[in-house]
């Protein structure tokens, strides 16, 4: 195995396999025309890992999926950077070395399939191709595999995104509408019994709920405009010190601050910026509501802004923490802390912050709660 004791690892092995030992690997499954044959009819993704959960075979449907520069360089590769996984570059030593692939579902299964056990896991994967981020939901497959006293896993992937997005659109989206919807519906049946005392207070309940469901078909359709290319950014000039507090305002009365305080730093900078408002407006607003969700009654949410030379950053605090597995997940798109079937709040923050041209990141801590901190550019380019 080469050497890599000076290569930092905080989760698998880091070795990978000498150069002659790798191609020895790779000649041995590539002679076999019977069993390429097999692999090659298989629609999966698929292939064949050594102990270093390096590449040594590949059926057709995944070399289709390369160019002709990369079907060479695949062999050796590791399953994440064939993907393109931000989490494999993190780490000098590559896929599954980082302390993100500690929760992978694809590195848990490789590792299961080479210690002689079958393994079927759900992986979700966050990829940068051309600047951009993709999020990938995969089921995977790990079967152990002995040949010549040499351990080797049979790895299958299949790209699940489709049916999770369903999923999610069932459990989150339609889930919420119906709600708000029944919501509608009682306060018109209430219409027919009020007491002409409280009709000032039923007909702001059956605004505030038709709004709130335009809101949530607005947000999907973002989403979903934002994920397919198609979306639009329409700039605007925006002034911080109308815009913030208004945005605060409104989740000053939100539901989700019952019981909870939101507070917004009165040292606002003096600046204007050029950027989409109500996309501006979609990310501080998920930012802010996740920070009340995430606090305790009786907590403090505070929200602040500041000029960054050339950029604007809004941050918001509360004063809980993340574990820290929900850290190395939390921008992932169907991952949540609020169970199954959600974990489209954070992936939409960082999605539309890649649209004006901004990013987003979080420090979480016991001393000091969590704070998440967007920042753009003063001006779109």
């Amino acid at each position: 195995m080469l050497k890599t004791d000076s290569i930092p690892t905080f989760f698998a092995k880091a070795e990978r396999a000498e150069p002659e030992t790798l191609q020895r690997q790779v000649d041995h499954f590539s002679e076999s025309s019977f069993t390429k044959r097999v692999m090659d009819a298989i629609p999966s993704l698929l292939m064949i890992l050594n102990e270093q959960r390096q590449i040594v075979y590949a059926n057709q449907s995944l070399l289709d999926l390369m160019t002709g520069e990369e079907e060479q360089r695949i062999y050796g590769m590791r399953p994440g950077e064939i993907l393109s996984c931000i989490n494999s570059s993190k780490s000098p030593a590559g896929c599954g070395t980082s302390e993100e692939c500690s929760t992978c579902g694809a590195v848990l299964a490789i590792l299961a399939g080479l210690k002689g056990e079958k393994a079927i896991k759900e992986c979700r994967v966050t990829r940068s191709r051309e600047g951009k981020y993709e999020s990938l939901d995969l089921q995977v497959w790990s079967t152990p595999l002995t040949h010549n006293d040499e351990n080797f896993t049979v790895f299958a992937v299949n790209d699940i995104s489709h049916e999770k997005r369903r999923k999610v659109l069932e459990k989150v989206f339609f889930h919420d509408i119906l709600n708000l919807v029944g919501s509608i519906k009682g306060f018109t049946e209430l219409l027919r019994t009020y007491d002409p005392a409280d009709k000032e207070r039923i007909f702001e309940l059956v605004q505030s709920a038709a709004e709130q469901t335009i809101d949530e078909i607005e947000a999907q359709r973002t989403l979903l405009a934002v994920e397919s290319g198609e979306l639009q950014v329409r700039e605007e000039i925006i002034s911080v010190g109308d815009f913030l507090p208004q945005v605060v305002g409104i989740y000053q009365q939100h539901e989700v601050a019952e019981d909870r305080s939101l507070e917004l730093d009165p040292h606002l900078p003096g600046l204007a910026i050029i950027s989409d408002r109500t996309l501006l407006n979609r990310v501080l607003g998920n930012m802010i509501k996740n920070a009340l969700e995430a606090s305790r009654a009786g907590e403090v949410v505070t929200v602040s802004c500041q000029r960054k030379g050339d950029r604007v950053e809004f941050s918001v605090h509360n004063p809980g923490v993340m574990d820290r597995e929900a850290q190395l997940q939390i921008f992932q798109r169907s991952f949540s802390t609020k169970g199954n079937g959600r974990g489209l709040g954070t992936y939409s923050m960082r999605l539309l912050s890649e649209a004006l041209q901004g990013d987003i990141s979080f420090t979480s801590s016991e001393e000091n709660g969590t704070t998440f901190v967007a920042s753009y550019p003063l001006q779109l380019a």
